[in-house]
């Protein structure tokens, strides 16, 4: 189902209008797993690839990637489209919509960051400490058996290299830098927040704080998970969207 065209890979599934899936930082496109199934029966999915861990050091920044969204977008010829974005994913979204306003339907943000992050705590990713990794990935999700052997792996060989250890502090550097707080009342356009109540890396009072700011939010919250209802609940979190978008699109 992954596509490539010019310098970008991705999903495309599904008819009627388009909705664009951003991955976090320490994610990909598999991350959206079955929701795309759900949401597909009613929309053009685009699952876009960040490349995150392929960008040069120094346009590791969460602009970069809102103007990496924006050529994707030119290539495919997609004048505008929701955006559906998960932790850092949904941080690349607002700073998209801050700076192409007339690109964006609507706003999905889930786990997003923009106003808080804390996914490592105050401690660095250890190199070469797979239990470390094990805990941290599992504190994720509220029901730690999510994080399988094959995920912990995969986060273990990411934060086991040095030069995608340098990417991976310079977004997080670069997400801290990009607080949101002054640029949500800007923005008028509808936005669905949906939160899982346990999320440890952004705790349910930020998803209050991002429902204050943004002059045309709604807040739905997920119950026992974590960081990512998406890939936790998804027939869940697919319900809530299916239902949003029909109503505010």
């Amino acid at each position: 189902m992954i596509k490539s065209s010019g310098e970008f890979s991705y999903l495309e599934v599904g008819e009627g209008k388009p909705i664009i899936l951003l991955h976090g930082l320490m994610g990909g496109i598999e991350n959206f797993g079955e929701m795309v199934d759900f949401i597909s029966h009613e929309y053009k999915v685009y699952g876009l690839d960040l490349k995150l861990f392929e960008t040069p050091y120094l346009k590791c920044s969460v602009k970069n990637k809102a103007e990496y969204l924006l050529k994707f977008m030119d290539h495919l010829k997609i004048e505008k489209a929701s955006l559906l974005g998960n932790s850092m994913g949904g941080h690349i979204g607002l700073v998209f919509t801050k700076l192409y306003p007339k690109k964006v339907d609507s706003l999905i943000l889930t786990g997003s960051s923009g106003l808080y992050e804390s996914a490592f705590g105050s401690s660095f990713p250890r190199r070469g400490d797979y239990d470390y990794i094990k805990t941290k990935t599992e504190e994720v999700f509220y029901d730690p058996k999510v994080a399988t052997k094959d995920l912990v792996d995969r986060v273990f060989k990411i934060t086991n290299k040095r030069d995608t250890i340098i990417r991976l502090l310079a977004f997080a550097k670069s997400a801290i830098r990009h607080n949101m707080a002054e640029d949500l009342p800007k923005m008028k356009l509808p936005a669905c927040l949906i939160w899982g109540k346990f999320d440890k890396v952004t705790p349910p009072h930020v998803a209050e704080e991002f429902n204050s700011l943004l002059p045309n939010s709604s807040l739905f919250w997920v119950d026992k998970c974590g960081h990512a209802p998406m890939w936790e609940h998804p027939k869940e979190f697919s319900e809530i969207v299916l239902k949003w978008l029909n109503t505010n699109i």
